[in-house]
């Protein structure tokens, strides 16, 4: 999965530190990221190639031993000052451009080269929506600053503390005997067959969101929950839990087309999917067709 960046290891623990000149620095612009290519492989900037414009940073995180720093088109972010009018998402054009690099969809972290490039894009993707959305205090309105003991933003006028937002899902595997569950999202880019998938709401467990999100998206009824495992989501600001489950009932779908474009029963040689070695819900539905589970 994106995350399994092994043999490098992904280091979060908040630095109060900036950057040096070989760090990378991560540019984003709405949904896409400041990039080259060389070899076939993505390349971020370092603060050697971006030193000359007029960018303040934040530490984001570590990989190995190389930082990685998200940046702002303008230097007015302090521990007691932040603006970032320059910086909101509701431009039409990005507000730094650099020789040799162009901005592409993140979308592309989903096949980039290397590994732990790609996950280092999406992570600090994740981090950037987190800061734009919250400049401002929800409790009362002041601008929000950023803290330098861990990775916070602080309201100093009503001492509101803000973190970054992670939000509980869940992945649904349903097995119906030889056959599992397959489905498309309705108006999404990503056209291929996934599996049923739902965020957790408010005063439910994990299990309980399972059997809603099937209820509600194909009109199933199921038991014998459990879970498989984990995985952060940066694409959607998710950490991801997987569940397989089995059918309780009759097998007829009632397919909500507001969610979903289309649902229905896979056997195993019907899957012609292979492992993107990307995301939670492909490796789910390669163990139910590889018959490991």
């Amino acid at each position: 999965m994106i995350q399994d960046i092994y043999p490098k290891i992904y280091h979060n623990e908040y630095q109060d530190c900036k950057p040096e000149e070989h760090d990378f620095i991560l540019v984003f612009h709405k949904n896409t990221v400041l990039v080259r290519f060389q070899n076939g492989k993505l390349r971020y900037p370092t603060l050697k190639e971006t030193q000359s414009l007029s960018c303040s940073y934040y530490y984001l995180f570590s990989i190995d031993n190389y930082k990685y720093f998200l940046a702002h088109p303008d230097q007015s972010i302090s521990a007691g000052e932040v603006d970032r009018t320059d910086a909101s998402p509701s431009g039409e054009e990005p507000s730094i451009t650099l020789e040799g690099y162009h901005y592409e969809n993140v979308r592309i972290f989903r096949t980039a080269d290397s590994r732990h490039t790609a996950f280092a894009g999406i992570t600090g993707h994740h981090l950037f929506g987190w800061y734009q959305t919250n400049q401002f205090c929800g409790c009362c309105g002041q601008k929000m600053i950023p803290d330098h003991r861990e990775r916070m933003l602080f309201c100093p006028h009503c001492h509101n503390m803000v973190y970054p937002r992670i939000s509980p899902a869940v992945i649904v595997g349903v097995i119906n005997g030889d056959k599992i569950l397959m489905s498309k999202y309705a108006g999404r880019s990503y056209t291929n067959y996934a599996l049923i998938a739902g965020f957790t709401e408010i005063g439910e467990s994990a299990e309980q969101t399972v059997a809603r999100e099937v209820m509600e998206e194909v009109g199933l009824k199921v038991k014998n929950i459990r879970y498989y495992k984990s995985q952060p989501w940066a694409f959607s600001g998710s950490l991801l839990m997987g569940f397989f489950c089995e059918l309780d009932g009759p097998d007829q779908i009632r397919l909500d087309t507001s969610e979903l474009a289309e649902a229905g029963w896979f056997t195993r040689d019907e899957i012609t999917l292979e492992d993107d070695h990307i995301s939670l819900t492909r490796e789910m539905i390669m163990l139910f067709k590889n018959q490991t589970i």
